[in-house]
């Protein structure tokens, strides 16, 4: 924050930010006469939309005080904006302009008052904000002055002519140096102590407690040719500090990390082993690995030494420094890099998602699988090293964006070395300095604490150059990328650029490169994005962008990305370049799920590998199903409605390019892909300014998704809703979390780490425990049934864990893998046509399976469905109309059904695997059966070894894993959700617990109360009041089930959360509401909604020998009947025969789309907004009858409608429902509104 101070001697205190949309309008109100004859007549939401860098001057009580705009390109049509520097070279060839170096003013505006010191205050924050940023260049008509407040900060260089204009427009310069400048840099002197020690002590006092209180001048005596300190300084003051060391620990590091991007930190040797043996298997490959590129530009740039100038190896930032600067930060390396660390800390698993372009792997390449460990190559590297390590940083937070100014200085010490290296304690905040270095990989077997960054000497070279790609590069192109596998389609893309500049079906095509010192260092190749219809409709793209003010051509698809590691710091002007030479506005990467990713040289082969991290996720749409018969002509387009294969969304636009993300190396660990870590997992990572670099997931088969079992075939399991395929594909969570494939077997909370499989760790930070239940092995009661025993005789029939073998044809379904398992089973031992079937349960899972099997061709006499003795008076299916159907089609199958029998033994209590024959106890009399496959669904509950990991680890186990409201076990880094845990006790809601809510919004819910300690941007959370934390979170999203049960009935199942009451007493309560009904179980055409006292929908159950749009019909839940067009009016006038044929109709297509929630806030705000002075709100009119304020001589409903109708409200309401319908026209063209009848 800053002080202003105007003529008049008023002082404000302001502060800046990126302009917000909201904006928008205030600033309109700042323009005046001399701004529009200054910078033209703007669009200002066109400018902003198109602007690389937009920042709003606010005072403390958030009054915007000024706004300006700043674009890559010059205004008033002066130069093409692909080519402007020529044009500013032969104005002043003085002025080192490049691209990289230079923005221009489009726009300012501000309070006339506090105008001049907005002014400086906003163009220093942007070159604090940019750090490689030199130039601001103004254009404005010849004839205009600059006014008093431009002037104080531009200087006149000369005129230009214009492209469009017939007069000249006067050019303007703003150089850093007057505003942030670099800073000097020396080496370090006793006398610097005294400035220094401030800073250090400010935020850490541990070097002064441990070395005394001299230490820093003793570090400063004890500089030798291996030791070195410097120092930055302001007006003779010392404001930064850095100690380097040429002493690295080489063998630890390439023990630790994956270093082969930059040969391992050596300089090269003949005896170097770079290459695995051929019988071992080759690991995938990275775009990072452009080992030859990478080796020889460091010859390049050795041989270049001579020819440039000081002037292009001048410190140059490569990334953006945040505009909340962090505080000042301490970073501490022995002088032998870890020599003194020898409390070993074990493996980290890899950050692969940084690293590896997964999509061309066969197997999701985060996946780390553990019995493949052993056979991971490390290099042997015989040269020198070639590296020094920075011991010691710290530097005033005023100047932090300035941090990169040490390197140039610090690289001349060491003019033998070639890399600059850091190790950071994770938790670490990533800081300006460490911003343009890159992190390194660590292996599976890292044993330090930290991680470790990389600067190459080469990377302060400011001379990089984006231009389009000629055929005189395709040599230094193929040198670039011959280490990649997708390294034929790159080549291939960019001849027929070269040959043709379009895609042989005609598609315009542009390939660019990357040139430092002549030498090729990247290359990307672009197309039109052809689908960008199908883009807008089933992405939120429209998060990022206002789609109207961006033409089609504007929109690019990204296809190949590569860049020399080097030259990481970087990637964000490359991506920037390519949209301003490119005439570009967005880009486009998708990437397509891993079924795809055999196909090496399929069009879904794209190669983009470091730049992801650089680009923003695209959350998903959900789509409406349409019934596109009924619809007709007023069905979507094709290019809205069509099927393409799915893929996840990632974007860059204009305005992102000099927005940076925040950076968390917090270890999360994630163990269990329950529904409820996906959703938590999804949840960050759609995060588009976060990026995790340590998201973990530990489980049992990996990630799901993979499509093991076809869509077309019945499903063995019960759904939930939550998750599908497509769902899986749309969020691609492979391309950004850590898989290791197994099963958590022990947690060490003291270690903070959580062994798995065969001994493997994982270290975490935050431990998330997402596990759920599962079905557990039954345990045969023992029984003898030649003794005739009943249920009520057998002496232990309480629950019992199995400990014996687990036969090999016994089958308990959790999850897909155990599903596609089973089905292997069925098909390899001819189960269709001999041999007999036992389901053993009484859960849902147990009716999708008798099901499944029936359709897979089992002969229903050979299924022998065997329920279990009922706990409880609710059924799994909860509703008599629907279980007697499908008692019904079981019977008509032939299925046998057992009742209330008890599982005493199997084979006769001989030796259990195989399975052929069990034995059961009943109330009556005891029944024996043959068996070939035996399924088991016994009621869930918590794993075995994973309760034993709880136990052993002194987690508060009490029948579930008991957490407070905030998730928190008794361990504070340890979180847990789910149907895993319990309320502690002391909330006195045993009866509640996360079963009873949604999976999905429970794991949302769960990431919300922890990205408060990650992102700035929230507010910290802060503990309830001691009353409201005896009180449990109520979540409001439906429980869903659904199915295809026997008789090939289509089930689905809605309703809100609450404690399972049978059907009949829930009807039998006073306040039930009512119940719609429409059509007949037998008959496959049933159709029930509940409606609440609140005339609100509070349950959907559905049977249908049809399949049926679940999608649509889960929208429906909790939308008030007047909104279903009437229904309980026309229900009871016996308008509505049947529920499916009426919520296909075109009307009601709008509940159904994924913006309506958002219309139905909006709709509130207008009605509870105060948009007349003289007549209070219609919500607040409702709250005056409701407490008797108003006598009324009519109905109070007939009197709000009165007022509604004889106000503005109607007027508001109504435009905007019709600007809802136009905006979403292209999902709603079977809607009219004014204009198109």
């Amino acid at each position: 924050m800053s002080i202003l101070t105007s003529p008049r001697g008023k002082t404000e205190v302001v502060h800046c930010r990126r302009t917000e949309s909201q904006d928008i309008y205030c600033i309109k109100n700042l323009i005046r006469k001399f701004t529009q004859k200054l910078f033209g007549r703007l669009n200002i939401i066109y400018l902003l939309e198109k602007a690389n860098l937009a920042v709003t001057l606010c005072n403390d009580k958030e009054e915007i005080m000024a706004q300006a705009t700043f674009v890559d390109y010059p205004n008033w049509n002066i130069a093409r904006q692909d080519n402007w520097v020529s044009v500013f070279r032969e104005l002043d060839s003085d002025i080192p302009c490049t691209p990289l170096n230079t923005l221009f003013m489009h726009l300012f505006v501000a309070v006339d008052e506090y105008s001049v010191g907005c002014c400086k205050e906003i163009i220093r924050t942007v070159f604090k904000a940019v750090p490689e940023l030199h130039f601001m260049f103004l254009i404005v008509p010849s004839y205009m002055s600059l006014g008093s407040t431009l002037i104080t900060v531009f200087d006149q260089v000369g005129n230009v002519p214009s492209l469009t204009f017939e007069e000249d427009f006067a050019v303007y310069i703003c150089h850093r140096h007057n505003h942030y400048p670099q800073l000097h840099v020396r080496e370090a002197r006793v006398e610097d102590h005294d400035d220094l020690v401030p800073i250090f002590m400010r935020h850490d006092t541990i070097l002064k407690e441990t070395y005394g209180e001299y230490f820093l001048a003793e570090l400063i005596e004890a500089q030798d040719e291996e030791n070195h300190a410097v120092v930055c300084e302001v007006e003779g003051i010392a404001v930064g500090f850095m100690s380097v060391c040429s002493r690295v620990n080489m063998q630890l590091l390439h023990e630790c990390f994956d270093l082969r991007p930059f040969h391992g930190l050596c300089n090269p040797h003949p005896d170097d082993i770079l290459e695995p043996p051929r019988e071992l298997s080759v690991q995938g490959s990275k775009d990072a690995e452009l080992k030859s590129s990478s080796q020889d530009f460091q010859k390049a740039t050795e041989e270049h030494q001579e020819t440039i100038s000081p002037d292009v190896m001048e410190s140059i930032q490569g990334k953006l420094a945040e505009e909340a600067i962090t505080e000042e930060h301490l970073s501490t390396i022995q002088s032998e890099y870890g020599s003194d660390n020898e409390d070993i800390e074990r493996p980290s698993e890899i950050s692969i998602a940084e690293e590896v372009e997964y999509e061309i792997y066969s197997k999701s390449s985060t996946s780390v699988l553990l019995e493949e460990e052993p056979g991971i190559f490390h290099p042997t590297y015989r040269g020198a090293s070639a590296a020094f390590c920075i011991q010691l940083f710290c530097i005033d937070e005023k100047h932090e964006a300035r941090s990169l100014d040490f390197m140039d200085f610090v690289f001349s010490l060491f003019p033998d070395k070639n890399f600059c290296i850091i190790s950071l304690p994770h938790l670490t905040p990533e800081f300006v300095l460490i911003q343009n270095f890159v992190r390194m990989v660590p292996f599976n077997n890292c044993t330090l604490k930290q991680d470790l960054y990389v600067f190459h000497r080469a990377g302060l070279l400011k001379s990089i150059n984006i231009r389009l790609a000629t055929v005189l590069d395709t040599p230094g192109v193929e040198n670039l990328i011959s280490t990649l596998m997708l390294n034929k389609s790159i080549l291939d893309d960019l001849n027929q650029y070269n040959m043709a500049c379009r895609d042989p079906d005609g598609t315009p095509l542009q390939a660019f490169v990357a040139e430092v010192a002549e030498q090729i260092v990247g290359i990307a190749v672009i197309r039109n994005e052809m689908d960008i219809e199908y883009i807008r409709s089933h992405y939120n793209i429209e998060d990022f962008i206002y789609f109207s003010h961006h033409q089609h051509e504007e929109h690019g698809h990204l296809y190949h990305f590569a860049l020399n590691p080097i030259f990481r710091h970087y990637t964000k002007f490359f991506l920037k370049e390519i949209l301003r030479i490119g005439f570009k506005s967005c880009l486009y990467y998708p990437v397509y799920p891993n079924c795809r990713s055999s196909k090496l040289q399929s069009p879904y082969a794209h190669s983009l590998t470091s730049a992801l991290h650089y680009l923003v996720p695209v959350r998903p749409r959900r789509q409406i199903v349409y019934p596109l018969e009924k619809l007709g002509m007023n069905a979507p387009s094709k290019e809205v409605s069509k099927d393409l294969l799915s893929y996840a969304l990632n974007h860059t636009n204009r305005k992102l390019t000099l927005e940076p993300k925040i950076t968390v190396n917090a270890k999360i660990v994630v163990v269990g892909a329950s529904n409820v870590g996906i959703s938590f997992l999804e949840t960050l990572v759609f995060c588009p300014h976060l990026k995790f670099n340590n998201l973990t997931l530990i489980s049992t088969h990996g990630l799901p998704g993979k499509n093991l079992l076809a869509t077309e075939q019945r499903r063995f399991l019960a759904s939930d809703h939550c998750f599908n395929d497509k769902d899986y594909a749309l969020m691609s969570l492979c391309s950004w979390v850590n898989v290791v494939v197994g099963r958590m077997t022990s947690i060490d909370r003291v270690a903070k780490h959580v062994m798995v499989s065969e001994g493997e760790i994982v270290l975490y930070d935050h431990l998330i425990l997402c596990t759920g239940q599962q079905y557990q092995v039954p345990c045969p009661t023992g029984a003898d049934i030649r003794q005739h025993l009943t249920n009520r005789e057998i002496p232990n029939s309480g629950k019992q864990r199995y400990t014996d073998i687990v036969p090999c044809n016994h089958f308990t379904l959790n999850d897909e893998e155990d599903c596609s398992k089973a089905l292997a089973w069925i098909k390899n031992n001819s189960i269709t046509t001999e041999g007999n079937v036992i389901v053993y349960g009484n859960t849902i899972d147990t009716y999708t399976t008798v099901e499944t099997l029936l359709n897979l061709g089992v002969r229903g006499s050979s299924i022998h469905f065997v329920q279990l003795p009922s706990t409880s008076i609710i059924t799994c299916i909860n509703n008599y109309s629907v279980k007697s159907a499908v008692v019904d089609a079981l019977r008509e199958a032939g299925v046998t059904i057992y009742q209330d029998a008890l599982l005493a033994q199997w084979n006769d209590g001989q030796y259990p695997d195989p399975i052929k024959c069990a034995s059961f106890t009943t109330p009556t009399k005891p029944f024996r059966l043959q068996c070939s496959m035996f399924f088991s669904f016994c009621e869930k509950n918590v794993d075995y070894e994973t309760f034993k990991a709880f136990n052993d680890a002194c987690l508060v186990y009490d029948g579930r894993l008991v957490i407070d409201t905030n998730f928190h076990t008794n361990d504070i880094a340890i979180r847990a959700a789910g149907s895993l845990t319990k309320f502690s006790n002391r909330y006195y809601s045993n009866e509640w617990t996360h079963s009873n809510f949604n999976s999905k919004e429970i794991g949302f819910q769960l990431a919300a109360a922890m990205l408060s300690l990650f992102d700035p941007t929230l507010e910290p959370m802060t503990e309830p009041p001691a009353d409201l934390d005896r009180l449990i979170p109520m979540y409001k999203g439906p429980k869903i089930q659904g199915g295809i049960l026997p008789g090939s009935y289509h089930y689905l199942h809605i309703a809100k959360p609450a404690i399972p009451t049978p059907l009949e007493v829930q009807m039998s309560q006073p306040d039930f509401g009512l119940e719609i009904v429409t059509g007949n179980a037998k008959n496959g055409n049933y159709f029930r909604v509940h409606i609440n006292k609140y005339k609100m929908v509070e349950t959907i159950t559905c049977l249908s020998k049809e399949p049926f749009p679940a999608s649509n019909y889960i929208r429906l839940f909790g939308q008030h009947e007047q909104v279903l067009n009437n229904l309980c009016v026309r229900y009871e006038d016996e308008l509505i025969t049947d529920l499916y044929s009426y919520f296909m109709e075109p009307w009601c297509m709008a509940l159904f789309h994924d913006r309506f929630i958002d219309l139905r806030k909006e709709l509130r705000q207008i009605l509870t907004s105060k948009e007349e002075e003289d007549l209070p709100s219609i919500e607040q009119l409702a709250h005056q009858i409701e407490d008797e304020e108003i006598n009324l001589p009519e109905k109070p409903q007939k009197y709000l409608q009165r007022v509604f109708e004889g106000t503005i409200y109607k007027a508001l309401v109504e435009k905007s429902i019709l600007d809802y319908l136009h905006y979403n026209h292209y999902h709603l063209p079977m809607y009219a509104w004014p204009g198109i009848i």
